[in-house]
């Protein structure tokens, strides 16, 4: 087809073959086989040249069509395999989302490849992890990544501060510092996220208060940081938050640093099927990692 169109458009067999490569009897040949399949003459020979027969005028109309369309999936497949077209399905976490870092991510992905399109779905970090897990998510940005599953790889973004959260008015505000000394909150009342919901964040701050010889007094447990931050803004207890949503209730909420020996932080981790080979999926991870890695807090 590609032959039969060179030769209309030159309207010569010897300079379609001169512009194909290839010597003029091959040509000439091959067109003669195209005919004889088709049961049509497609061609008028000419003392100079060939001209199109009202058969070849319609076949090469139609072949032109398919001819593009070809080229089009070629195309398309190529883009595809560079990552440059397709879709993929991000989830994320309400803390998460909040980083502006996750955000930029998304960003700059989103204006590098313009022809990949986003689906995002937000949930908790295990249930992320397990539809990642079960091909209904592609890559999924979490907090935790204690749940084991062999087909889910991990990547390590940052770490981010967890800050305390003092309703107006209490006690430990009272110093004006920009920190709470951690032994200073043993008795307080707490008010944590739901395990189930938030367990990298849980696990974490149990652990360094256990090491401080603290047994949290948990007077209720909130779905999300939203209900834990209007119980805080209540007076009911305290809390503690990822330093990116210190922005919220900042009328009946203060925020400060809790001092201790540990680190009192929270992962932001990417989650991937270790058997995905999406170019797609690894272009998003590398932007993810060099938007985090030069967005340092």
């Amino acid at each position: 087809m590609r032959y039969f169109k060179i030769v209309a458009d030159e309207g010569h067999i010897t300079r379609a073959a001169e512009k194909i490569g290839i010597q003029q009897p091959p040509l000439s040949l091959q067109i003669k086989a195209l005919e004889e399949e088709l049961g049509v003459k497609l061609f008028q020979r000419l003392p100079r040249g060939v001209e199109l027969t009202k058969s070849g005028e319609v076949f090469y109309s139609e072949i032109s069509k398919i001819l593009n369309d070809v080229e089009k999936a070629i195309l398309t497949t190529q883009r595809v395999e560079r990552g440059d077209q397709g879709e993929i399905f991000v989830g994320f976490t309400s803390s998460v989302i909040s980083h502006a870092s996750t955000k930029l991510a998304i960003h700059n992905y989103r204006n590098q490849y313009t022809s990949v399109s986003l689906s995002l779905k937000e949930n908790g970090s295990e249930k992320l992890i397990k539809d990642i897990a079960e091909h209904k998510l592609d890559i999924a940005f979490v907090r935790t990544n204690g749940v084991q599953n062999n087909n889910v790889k991990i990547h390590h973004l940052c770490e981010e501060e967890l800050k305390l959260a003092l309703p107006l008015g209490h006690r430990l505000l009272k110093d004006d510092n920009d920190f709470v000394n951690i032994k200073d909150l043993k008795d307080e009342p707490f008010i944590l996220y739901r395990r189930s919901s938030w367990p990298g964040i849980y696990d974490r701050l149990i652990s360094v208060l256990d090491n401080n010889g603290i047994s949290p007094n948990i007077i209720q447990e909130a779905p999300q940081v939203g209900s834990a931050l209007n119980l805080v803004a209540a007076g009911m207890g305290i809390s503690v938050v990822p330093n990116s949503l210190c922005v919220s209730h900042t009328e009946n909420v203060r925020y400060r640093s809790i001092k201790c020996k540990q680190t009192l932080s929270a992962s932001i981790l990417l989650a991937c099927r270790k058997s995905d080979g999406s170019q797609a999926v690894k272009n998003f991870i590398q932007t993810a990692r060099n938007t985090f890695a030069e967005n340092k807090e």
